[in-house]
């Protein structure tokens, strides 16, 4: 009896696979498109959380994004569920989202930092002693070139 029990125990361990592929749908998103449609989600739900300039959280961005891709929420779970079925196309699908994130990050920070530096620029005073030593790191690098080449350019101070 109780090696019933164990050959019992083992085939029903064995046949509990999670190996479920779903069937390709007929309006299926294109992984292309479901790339820039997660990342697209994924900025619009992490949005959710901060407060609009009339201290509000009220926006639904979700709606938008399928807005813009002309899909409805349907359409994107049929999607979903297929690449998600398929494990390792959905984790580079994933990694490709999140460069697309990294990227935009990055471009988004260079942008404020230049709109911070336009903005502090006439704010602040320029420092004299870093643009002195810039002169004269420049006289430097004319007066070597000057003895090299044996036609200088004048400098007027």
């Amino acid at each position: 009896m109780k090696h019933f029990f164990y050959i019992a125990i083992l085939l029903f361990l064995v046949s509990c696979t999670s190996n479920t592929i779903y069937k390709k749908p007929k309006n299926l998103v294109s992984k292309d498109s479901m790339i820039a449609l997660l990342t697209d989600m994924y900025i619009a739900s992490s949005a959710k959380n901060v407060k609009n300039k009339f201290l509000k959280r009220e926006k639904n961005y979700m709606a938008l994004v399928y807005e813009k891709y002309k899909i409805d929420s349907t359409r994107f779970d049929v999607s979903n569920d297929y690449y998600t079925s398929k494990i390792e196309e959905y984790t580079d699908m994933l990694k490709k989202v999140q460069h697309n994130i990294d990227s935009l990050q990055k471009v988004f920070t260079e942008q404020r930092l230049i709109k911070d530096s336009l903005n502090n620029k006439t704010n602040k005073k320029p420092n004299k002693k870093l643009s002195s030593k810039l002169v004269d790191k420049n006289q430097k690098l004319l007066n070597n070139k000057k003895k090299e080449d044996g036609k200088g350019v004048k400098i007027k101070e």
